[in-house]
């Protein structure tokens, strides 16, 4: 007979062998001292200082939010009570969808159950909806919108990253009647860079095709209203479809896209990924709102996490800890090697009380492991010291390159 437990074991023993087996440590969060948390470690709990949260802006633990979480469970429901299809809309994702809408200055938005389900649904939904469509996609692209476009079943091309001269030869071979679909990112989460968003735009209307981005990582932090990347740079009124998260940004749970009337309701008619799964928990729904809200009028958060940033990255570049370049809140620490780069995580964990997560293989190609930092507004001064004099400790520890230090020195 076929031995089951064995092929499970391999999975296991493979990843082992090529250092890539991850390890989910339990960290609890305490929301009144965010960036502190309890770690359950082999020593008994301990306090630690979390350094590669999504929750780029705290706004998990925003009174605010909170606030409104507590009021819709206390006098509504904890839970939807199953598919939108099914129990209804509730009043808070109603209003939540016109939040979005008013945000990215769309017709509509839809609201789904995480930012990978609207990505993998709404792309699908999308590409099924224009026959003989072609596709477009950035080669850096999510996994989830890989899977989006490859659930569509239309033609796809994969265009070098942010190419725009190859994206423009793509086009000008697709025959102009064809419909096509560009779909690509904002700010990318791993290496930190951002696209044109405008010179996309520029290529979708000469060549007649549509426009789909991924603002994951922009929405809540860029924009004078946090509205993403697109609205920073002012091309917001240029894209069909822009899709977000609540889960980041803003500190929340679930995913959603922004965009025409007519968009919208094709995919919340056809989209798989919306029809067939139980819809966002109001107290979640109505959190998320508060969250969009205070952001759309207060920008303190933005400004103190862009200057603990920069900060961040300047106390690095002193002491020659290599960071990959880019213009926005991502510190990509480069380890280039997944044994070490989980070696160094563990290391900032037991000997400084710093939570870093290893970043390895298929997350980005090897030999670009990394550990990849994101200050927050509450990471202080004194914790960006804290956390540069670790990195050193451990890039000595392991003999990792401080090169650009040593450039530095021999040039002095």
């Amino acid at each position: 007979m076929f031995n089951y437990a064995k092929a499970f074991r391999a999975v296991r023993q493979t990843l082992e062998s090529e250092r890539r087996y991850r390890v989910f440590q339990e960290i609890a969060r305490d929301s009144a001292r965010f960036p502190f948390a309890n770690w359950n470690g082999p020593a008994g709990p301990r306090e630690v200082t979390v350094w590669c949260t999504n929750d780029y802006l705290g706004m998990g633990r925003h009174p605010d939010v909170i606030a409104a979480m507590v009021e819709a469970a206390e006098n509504g429901s904890v839970g939807a009570g199953g598919t939108r299809n099914i129990s209804g809309n509730s009043s808070a994702i109603v209003a939540l969808e016109e939040e979005l809408a008013s945000l990215h200055g769309k017709q509509a938005a839809l609201v789904f159950s995480s930012g990978y389900v609207a990505n993998q649904s709404a792309i699908a939904a999308i590409g099924g909806a224009l026959p003989d469509c072609v596709i477009l996609s950035d080669r850096e692209n999510h996994n989830s919108m890989i899977e989006g476009v490859r659930r569509a079943n239309r033609e796809r091309v994969i265009f070098p990253h942010n190419d725009l001269e190859a994206l423009g030869k793509m086009l000008a071979g697709i025959a102009p009647e064809r419909p096509k679909l560009i779909v690509f990112e904002s700010v990318y989460s791993m290496d930190g860079d951002v696209s044109p968003i405008g010179e996309i735009c520029a290529l979708a209307r000469k060549h007649g095709a549509m426009t789909y981005i991924d603002e994951v990582h922009a929405v809540g932090l860029y924009g004078q209203h946090g509205a993403g990347y697109a609205e920073e740079s002012g091309t917001m009124g240029e894209l069909d479809v822009i899709q977000g998260t609540l889960g980041k940004g803003f500190g929340c749970f679930g995913g959603y896209i922004a965009a025409s009337r007519e968009v919208v309701d094709a995919v919340r008619s056809t989209a798989q990924g919306f029809i067939f799964t139980t819809a966002l928990p109001p107290p979640v729904a109505a959190a998320a709102r508060a969250s969009i809200r205070h952001l759309k009028q207060s920008g303190a958060e933005r400004l103190a996490q862009r200057r603990q940033v920069e900060r961040t990255k300047a106390r690095l570049a002193e002491v020659g800890i290599p960071v990959l370049d880019n213009p926005t809140h991502i510190v990509p620490v480069m380890v280039r090697d997944s044994a070490k780069a989980k070696e160094a995580s563990d290391l900032l964990l037991e000997r400084h009380n710093l939570y870093i997560q290893p970043i390895n293989f298929p997350t980005v190609p090897r030999g670009t492991e990394r550990l990849r930092v994101t200050p927050t507004p509450f990471h202080t001064d004194a914790m960006i010291d804290h956390l540069v004099e670790a990195l050193v400790d451990v890039f000595d520890a392991l003999d990792l390159p401080r090169e650009n230090l040593k450039h530095r020195l021999a040039a002095e």
